[in-house]
């Protein structure tokens, strides 16, 4: 393999890395006049659109479209519009022989029927920036990426350097332009990682549609970046199936979504819904605490059967009393053992129970109706709708198949204990049943107070009485933290779509936290679902990384060791005997010394004693990782799952360890937050 091609910033005194560099400028001038073209014609067109003689809900899709598209131009961020180029070799065959494209976040063009200044990264011809080398060129004769000022705001003058591999001669290297953007110091919220996708994640940013996938990264793999990418790559490809059935981002907690809420704009999409769970569940607002036994019963996946027991134990399918319904001055006459067949042979059908309901009316009613019809002829739509609203059809309908709402249902099995021990006889132990009792029971349903182990199972019987509007995509994040039952309600809010399922098996800390991701794609409703590791990381340092792995060594998890490709950062173990508050205040001093951000990371009951500590030395400190300018952050360990910092200071990993089941699981996440420097503060012995 030949040597790579460099044309950096030191070398501007070479005259043809200057000429090549004042093009370049030229050309994303020529590109910015374009944009701010094609936003003033977007607002244009929206403005003549409203006027579109069309049929109002023609009108209303056109103008949503359009207001979308120029919402989508407005809202993208300042910053430079390409960060690579494409030159495909004369005579290589294909649309692209000898031409030359730039690649950015989004396309830019003069007019749309004209060639595009840039081209959309998402596009098929871009595939080539990401995949070609030296051994497969794929056409391309030279691949050049473009350096930037870090922080540019998009001015031509920020650009400051190139870098130029020439695959048709076979020169291919590592880029120190990559590695420049990938060890940048992290400021603020996630960037993207467009400029910088390598090869295999770009396998999964352009998976097929239809295909869900599980992504198994380890620390600093760019998961989460991938699965952002390929909702992008998803909206642009499919734009119409995707926009029909919608795309749903699921993070860990509100704190994760403000970190990562910048990227998807910033590669041209908007108006994505970005949640969590526990918001997309949220029948009532959580007022109460489970005790982690209570909690552990609830999120496990016999309660599925427990709840629909006791849903459909509502169901009185043996006996029926007759029925009678007046009609002028005939009445018209159901036997009980009929209707209690009619219920019988829609139970088994096993119809969503709402719609169970509804069957029983209409068969019930076609009984009447038949026998109505051999009595006296066809009869009227008018005459068939008064026999349904008719007030004993009604009356029958709610005595064999009642209405019911899920908190009434939950209510009565977390209070009752005869009918908790007839709907979960076989599944759950006594004392697991002991666990789910209330020990003080609401008077109702409406006074309840609710946990977020309810709002489960409020779910699970939601979805029992009616199928919830499901998603074409959803993409789940730090998925191996989910329970069964929590992972049941995200199926069943994508039946027929697919699924992109990111996380990483050594950093699941919740008690019920998957072991298998087999198992879990199942508990997700995709059983198939490729499982596709990441174990290269480009983020965490290699010093981080084996640290963490020797601590992955003591999980209980089947995880491939990571490596880094990175050979900077630094590693500290600093020792405090007796002051470990002091110590971690040295340690923030010598940090402030560094670029970028700063992640205090304690046990949660550590958090007041080390922000005071800090306070106290005069170091201003954000509460939360949603202080995009904060450069020092303190954290409990059990908040900081996702999120990235320059510098991380560990303190006291003994006690992290011991604060709950999974501490050790939840300590490997702690000390792979790290992108840059890690530092140890203990008193206590570690615990690798």
């Amino acid at each position: 393999m030949g040597t790579l091609a460099r044309m950096t910033s030191p070398e501007l005194a070479s005259k043809d890395l200057h000429d090549s560099l004042l093009q370049e400028r030229a050309h994303h001038d020529a590109c910015r006049t374009a944009l701010a073209a094609m936003l003033a014609d977007a607002d244009l067109h929206v403005v003549t659109g409203e006027d579109v003689s069309a049929s109002g809900a023609d009108a209303e899709v056109l103008g949503h479209r359009l207001r979308s598209q120029a919402k989508a131009l407005r809202e993208l961020p300042e910053g430079p519009l390409f960060f690579g180029r494409l030159d495909f070799a004369e005579g290589a065959g294909g649309e692209h022989d000898g031409l030359g494209h730039h690649i950015g976040r989004v396309r830019v063009s003069e007019h749309p029927a004209a060639p595009p200044l840039v081209v959309d990264w998402r596009a098929p011809v871009s595939r080539a920036f990401y995949q070609a080398s030296a051994r497969d060129p794929q056409g391309v004769a030279v691949r050049r990426r473009f350096g930037w000022a870090p922080g540019s705001r998009g001015d031509s003058a920020d650009l400051t350097g190139l870098e130029d591999e020439h695959l048709g001669r076979g020169e291919s290297g590592a880029s120190a332009i990559v590695a420049r953007e990938i060890e940048r110091p992290r400021i603020g919220p996630m960037r993207d990682i467009a400029a910088t996708i390598q090869p295999e994640q770009d396998d999964l940013v352009r998976g097929d549609l239809a295909e869900s996938v599980c992504v198994q990264g380890a620390p600093g793999t760019g998961k989460t970046a991938v699965g952002l990418h390929r909702a992008a790559y998803l909206l642009y490809t499919h734009p119409q199936h995707i926009r029909r059935g919608g795309l749903l981002i699921l993070g860990p907690h509100r704190a994760f979504l403000s970190y990562i809420a910048e990227v998807l704009p910033s590669l041209g999409e908007t108006g994505v819904r970005q949640s969590t769970l526990s918001d997309e569940i949220a029948r009532h607002p959580v007022t109460a605490t489970d005790p982690a036994p209570t909690a552990v019963v609830k999120h496990d996946p016999r309660m599925a059967e427990v709840l629909r027991r006791a849903l459909y134990g509502r169901v009185t399918a043996e006996h029926a009393d007759d029925l009678t319904v007046p009609d002028g001055s005939y009445r018209w006459r159901v036997a009980g053992d009929e209707v209690a067949a009619v219920v019988a042979g829609v139970l088994a059908e096993e119809p969503p129970y709402e719609v169970g309901r509804e069957r029983v009316r209409s068969r019930i009613v076609r009984r009447i109706q038949e026998r109505a019809e051999r009595r006296s002829g066809p009869r009227p739509a008018s005459w068939l709708r008064r026999i349904e609203r008719a007030r004993p059809v009604s009356g029958c309908v709610d005595a064999v198949w009642p209405r019911v709402r899920p908190e009434e249902v939950v209510v009565h099995l977390l209070s009752d204990r005869e009918g908790l021990a007839r709907a979960a006889d076989g599944l759950l132990t006594e004392d697991e049943q002991e666990a789910l009792l209330r020990p003080r029971p609401p008077r109702s349903a409406r006074s309840a107070r609710w946990s977020s182990a309810d709002l489960v199972l409020l779910d699970e019987v939601a979805g029992l009485l009616e199928h919830p509007q499901g998603y074409g995509h959803v993409v789940v994040d730090e998925a191996q933290d989910l329970s069964p039952m929590e992972c049941r309600a995200i199926a069943r809010r994508v039946p027929f779509g697919s699924l992109t399922v990111l996380g990483d098996l050594a950093q699941g800390t919740t008690p019920w936290a998957a072991r298998s991701w087999r198992t879990l794609m199942t508990h997700l409703g995709k059983p198939d679902a490729a499982v596709v590791p990441l174990t290269t990381g480009f983020r965490v340092p290699g010093a981080v990384l084996a640290l963490a792995n020797r601590l992955l060594a003591r999980l209980d998890t089947d995880v491939p060791p990571a490596h880094s490709l990175r050979h900077d950062g630094e590693l500290r173990l600093r020792r405090a005997d007796d002051d470990v508050p002091k110590a971690v205040v040295s340690a923030v001093r010598d940090a402030l010394t560094h670029e970028g951000s700063i992640g205090v990371i304690t046990a949660d009951t550590d958090v007041p004693r080390i922000r005071a500590a800090l306070a106290t030395a005069g170091i201003e400190t954000a509460t939360g990782p949603d202080a995009p300018t904060a450069r020092v952050t303190v954290l409990p360990a059990t908040a900081v799952k996702g999120l990235e910092y320059d510098h991380v200071v560990a303190v006291e990993p003994m006690a992290i360890a011991e604060a709950e089941e999974r501490g050790l699981n939840r300590l490997y996440v702690v000390l792979t937050r790290a992108v840059s420097r890690l530092e140890v503060v203990h008193g206590r012995e570690l615990p690798w």
